[in-house]
């Protein structure tokens, strides 16, 4: 470009495309929108080595349906899971459509949490390899990072590990340990995180394994600084909210989105 050439115009702001959440007309379009976004988060789930045996689970309320969900079927590896291949569960553990088991820890858990949050979409559990190792120490994420701060005072630890989670009651008292938090770390067992999307619900988990890694090789290797407490709740109030967590998300369900 010399010193002659004009620079070009900048476009207007208003013919700038930015993907923010979609409306829906209809209760079936909605479902239909779900369960696609569902079966892409356990696609990734499966890609990022979160699968372990029939452990882990994600699930989606039903749009028309508060009381049921929608959740992969015990069993179903993750990767290549179709949103045809979804069941949908009741809050008693039955299953009203598909031809699939219900993992229980899955209801016991998931339901109840659903239950107890009625301002949440989806719910995300599985069993990561640091999610689990976090766990193991019966630790919180702290503050040492940008993407850390997303979490800042906003989990909680449930500090306590009675077994595999297949009663209601466990699963209320888990439920009552998230409370209003976006995510929760299980003594001994793993990470489960909530959103307004399954977007969002997907991820957190993903954000919080990968602080979960960031601060155990951190600590391997020195003793991690601390962000302040002021700067942390600013960081999280920029970064924290379910909407930031579905913009996040959509470089990757744009890249498992090609696998349908």
């Amino acid at each position: 470009m010399t010193e002659s050439t004009p620079a070009p115009a900048p476009v207007p702001v208003d013919r700038l495309h930015f993907a923010m959440p979609p409306v829906h007309d209809s209760p079936a379009e909605e479902r239909a929108y779900r369960k696609e976004r569902l079966a892409g988060a356990l696609r990734l789930f499966g890609r990022y080595g979160y699968e372990d045996g029939v452990s882990g689970h994600i699930t989606a309320r039903d749009p028309e349906f508060p009381d049921c969900f929608w959740v992969n079927p015990f069993g179903a590896p993750f990767d290549g899971l179709a949103p045809d291949e979804l069941i949908l569960v009741n809050g008693d553990g039955q299953v009203v459509e598909g031809r699939r088991h219900v993992n229980q820890a899955a209801f016991a858990v998931h339901a109840a949490v659903h239950r107890a949050r009625p301002d949440t979409v989806a719910v995300a559990h599985t069993h990561s390899v640091h999610g689990r190792a976090l766990a193991a120490l019966g630790e919180l994420i702290e503050p040492i990072t940008q993407e850390a701060c997303a979490f800042y005072e906003d989990h909680v630890l449930y500090d306590a590990y009675t077994g595999v989670v297949v009663d209601e009651e466990e699963g209320r008292r888990i439920a009552a340990g998230l409370g209003g938090h976006k995510a929760i770390v299980l003594r001994n067992h793993g990470l489960l995180t909530v959103g307004d999307s399954v977007d969002a619900a997907a991820w957190w988990f993903i954000s919080l394994e990968r602080a979960c890694q960031v601060q155990l090789a951190a600590r391997a290797a020195g003793k991690p600084v601390r962000i302040g407490h002021r700067e942390a709740l600013a960081t999280r109030d920029q970064l924290g909210s379910d909407l930031v967590g579905w913009i996040n998300y959509q470089p990757l369900w744009q890249r498992i989105s090609r696998t349908f």
